[in-house]
């Protein structure tokens, strides 16, 4: 690293919390929104869809399925292309592939039609959720990282409560519901012209691919902003310790996915893809068929999304308590006690009889599910360089798509055998395998910066792993 790309870091770092970081929140954060609100409306979907094409249950795994298939795609592309053209066009190119699928299937004559388009839709969702974080966390100072990101998460708890809210007032209310929700869907489409006009490039990035002059150039706009708004002075420079080693191997498609495996980085890869499949697992397992796992239990569909309206609730206080706990507790341990009280309150989940501790233990389950997400998507992103940073977290999100892959059409081929008990039990068991991968690989993050990280990560094949 040369003494002009570490003065850009300092500059970046020293920005004090404000405005820009604000509007950058509410940018990502509404592009999440979207994101969640098109991927939870299947589990409202299936059951119209099911119904009208006389589906088994075979079939309603299988599009249930659909999204998550679509979402691997798109999120291990969107991390290999994020690190080789650049976060912001990865982002824009996402927005509008999902926009378009998501429009054309709403006029699916048929299961498989809808199938497709929402394999390509979920290309889109996968890959805008894999970069935006990443994204975001290399404008933020190190003190405030934690909280940002992870509250920057909790914009998808707005979209799935959206999304319940018009699963109940549109979908049961017309036979065609389904498909106006899906058309309401492709409105984000016009954030598109603020994205374009607004959406700055990351300055680590730019450096990495050598372009300095456009990175101090994009810092500068930052600073004059911030002066011109009479936000708070900026740290002094020389405050900011950013480590002089840096990464530079890597920088094609195929060097920076074989940079993830080297020898001081292979643990926390490890660990990531272990968390990353074992929450995602559980969390689609869950959201994808609470709504048609009610209807079994006898409860009508009206009632049964009005119960799933409750439990998408406690998405909101979830993310929005581990975001802040990420500073108090480390990203590490927050997310080991978050996944270690969601897997007990699946346990309750698998012994809940009554429509009360159904909804009482599902409230449970989605706060701390979603308060691990919050988790990781503050922690994955740190944990590797900027050279392959997004790389990084688009292959261990798209590794955890195989667990989201994999839930609804093993829970769909199963509960007639395992019952609904069953379905939850097996949600402990996952849960606790993840939390013991982190506990036991994971490293702390919590105030350093992204190139401290990166020192410490460096070093980890000569030391021990901090626990």
């Amino acid at each position: 690293m040369t003494e002009a790309e570490r003065r850009i870091l300092q500059r970046v770092e020293r920005v004090p919390f404000g405005r820009f970081h604000w509007r950058l929140l509410v940018m990502g954060g509404l592009g999440y929104t979207f994101d969640a609100m098109d991927g939870a409306l299947i589990a409202f979907i299936l059951p119209a869809v099911t119904a009208l094409w006389s589906l088994s249950d075979g079939q309603t795994g299988v599009l249930a399925s659909s999204l998550v298939i679509g979402y691997l795609f798109g999120a291990f592309f969107a991390g290999t292309l994020g690190d080789l053209i650049g976060r912001r066009a990865v982002m824009m190119y996402a927005l509008a592939i999902y926009c378009g699928a998501t429009l054309i299937a709403a006029f699916a004559p048929n299961w498989r039609w809808l199938f497709c388009c929402r394999v390509v839709a979920g290309i889109g969702t996968g890959a805008e959720a894999t970069i935006i974080a990443p994204f975001l966390a290399e404008f933020v100072h190190k003190q405030h990282r934690g909280r940002f990101v992870g509250s920057l998460s909790g914009f998808f708890s707005f979209g799935f409560v959206f999304a319940a809210v018009l699963g109940y007032f549109v979908i049961r209310a017309s036979p065609e519901g389904w498909r106006i929700v899906q058309v309401v869907s492709t409105l984000p489409i016009v954030m598109l012209l603020w994205w374009r006009r607004s959406l700055p490039e990351s300055p680590r990035w730019l450096i990495e691919r050598g372009r300095v002059a456009e990175a101090e150039a994009e810092v500068a706009r930052i600073e004059a902003g911030v002066m011109q708004r009479g936000s708070a002075s900026p740290l002094p420079i020389e405050s900011v310790e950013i480590p002089t080693a840096g990464v530079r191997e890597g920088g094609s498609f195929t060097g920076n996915l074989a940079a993830l495996w080297r020898p001081s980085l292979r643990p926390t890869t490890v660990m990531l893809w272990i968390l990353w499949i074992a929450i995602t697992f559980s969390y689609y397992g869950f959201f994808t068929w609470i709504p048609s796992l009610l209807v079994k239990q006898g409860m009508t569909t009206t009632k049964s999304f009005g119960y799933s309206i409750i439990i998408y609730l406690a998405q909101i206080p979830g993310y929005y308590s581990a975001a802040f706990a990420t500073e108090k507790l480390d990203r590490k341990w927050t997310i080991v006690l978050y996944m270690v009280l969601g897997g007990a309150s699946a346990y309750l989940m698998s012994m809940a009889g009554s429509g009360a501790s159904i909804t009482i233990a599902g409230f449970l389950l989605s706060f701390f599910m979603n308060g691990t997400y919050a988790g990781i998507y503050v922690y994955t992103p740190e944990l590797y360089p900027t050279a392959f940073r997004t790389t990084g977290m688009g292959v261990a999100s798209a590794i955890g798509r195989l667990g989201g892959l994999s839930a609804p059409i093993v829970i769909g081929y199963t509960y007639l055998r395992i019952g609904f008990g069953g379905v939850f039990v097996i949600t402990t068991i996952v849960l606790v395998v993840g939390a013991l991968a982190v506990g036991l690989l994971g490293i702390s993050t919590a105030g350093k910066s992204l190139e401290q990280i990166t020192a410490q990560e460096l070093g980890s094949s000569r030391r021990p792993r901090d626990r």
